[in-house]
Order: structure tokens, then sequence, then C-alpha cells
């Protein structure tokens, strides 16, 4: 039984149908040649969403990405880190010595599973740290996702690897070069590692890394340009 066979027989009532509806709506848009912007909150880079994710980018189902900074890098955090990663089924009921003896661990914890900060943030953050630096020497300044493109392109980090890069949305994205905008990046991990960059004097211009009302404009000039010829879902 596929999936949509599943769905459509089980599913048939109340919220469930209404992911039925959802799902056959999807798919109508696609075919008549619509795009699909997707907006994704919450930690579900984390959740290992690019099991599922990167596959829907491939298969040219999503054709730009609004997510948090967070769920960017954890994405990446995760390709090259995913066996340091630590699960904790009893969070609920952790006392703050636990939570203490977590940190003191380096893990960070998302509700139930650690992110190793040594193997993911650390790791991700030397590399990236080059092209803010390189940005900085010649004047150039990039989006978010873009430095994590380049980290991509450039093999940077193919050696870290820990999944098959093939169950990695930003990743996927790469491939297809879809932009990805990233309101608030600056509340994120990396976006917190960059300041400190700059308070530091490793990267002198804040401004190497383009601000989040850049990535407003840059979103209303897609979404002008796409809407012209197709309908955005």
């Amino acid at each position: 039984m596929s999936v949509t066979e599943f769905i459509k027989h089980h599913f048939r009532h109340f919220n469930a149908a209404v992911v039925v509806d959802a799902a056959e709506a999807y798919r109508r848009h696609l075919d008549q040649g619509g795009k699909m912007l997707l907006a994704m909150a919450g930690a579900m880079s984390t959740a290992e969403l690019g099991l599922s994710l990167a596959e829907m980018i491939r298969q040219d189902k999503v054709h730009a990405i609004c997510t948090t900074g967070a769920n960017l890098e954890e994405d990446i955090f995760n390709l090259v880190a995913h066996n340091h990663y630590r699960r904790v089924p009893s969070y609920r009921n952790l006392t703050d010595d636990e939570e203490l003896a977590l940190r003191e661990r380096g893990l960070n914890r998302v509700t139930d599973t650690c992110i190793p900060e040594e193997e993911a943030m650390r790791r991700i953050e030397r590399q990236v740290l080059k092209y803010w630096q390189e940005a900085d020497r010649e004047g150039h300044r990039h989006f978010p996702y873009e430095y994590m493109y380049q980290l991509i392109r450039n093999c940077n980090i193919r050696e870290f690897y820990e999944i098959d890069p093939q169950d990695s949305w930003v990743y996927a994205a790469c491939q297809k070069n879809l932009p990805i905008f990233t309101p608030g990046w600056e509340d994120s991990t990396l976006g917190n590692i960059f300041v400190a960059s700059v308070v530091r004097g490793d990267v002198s211009n804040i401004h190497v890394v383009k601000s989040g009302l850049e990535q407003m404009a840059t979103l209303i000039d897609w979404y002008r340009r796409t809407s012209k010829d197709q309908s955005i879902g």
C-alpha cells in the first residue's frame, strides 16, 4: 500500500481528512506549474526532517524556503556530527544537576536530543569563519545560507560527513540552488558566533553577513519575479 493509498483509506474525518485535502491540493498546485515556498519553524532539522524534505527538494516539490537560523545550521550540524548526538528519552524528568552534567559534557539539549558542541558547532565555526574572513578581506557580502552553500560546494566539510548527504535538506537545496530566507538569523548559534568573531576582531566588518532587512527585500523580489508566471503556494 502506498502512502497515498494509506492516508486515503485511513484519514477520513476531522483533522485527518484535512491532511488528505492539503496533500491533494499540493499535488494539483504542482501539476499546474505552481511553485512552493516552504515556511519551517521549530527544531525540525534536529528532528531529522531532512530524511523527507531533501527528497521533496530533489523532486522539485519545494522552490524556496523560509526558516529559522537554527534549522539552517542544525541540518549541517547533523550532517557532520550525527554519530556524536545523544538522545535523552527521559528529558521531562531531568534534574538541574543532570542538565548541568549534560552542559559540562558539551551536549546542548534540544528537547530529547543533545547536539555535541565540539563535533557540531565548533567544527562548523572553524570552517565558516574562513569564509567570513575571506568576504571581509575582499569586500563581499552574502546571506547566511550562501555561506553554508560555500561549505558544501568547496568540500570543506565532506571529510566530516556522518550521514548520507542525500538525507540533508540543506545539501539538497544547495544542489538546486534554492534561496533560503532566515529571518532572525542573528539569534541562532552561528549568528551568536559571528558577532563574537566581530567583537574579538577576527572579522572587522559586521556587514559581511547580509541583514534580515535585506533578506526581506530579497524575498519580496523573489516572490514578485516568480509570481509573474506561476502561482505560489
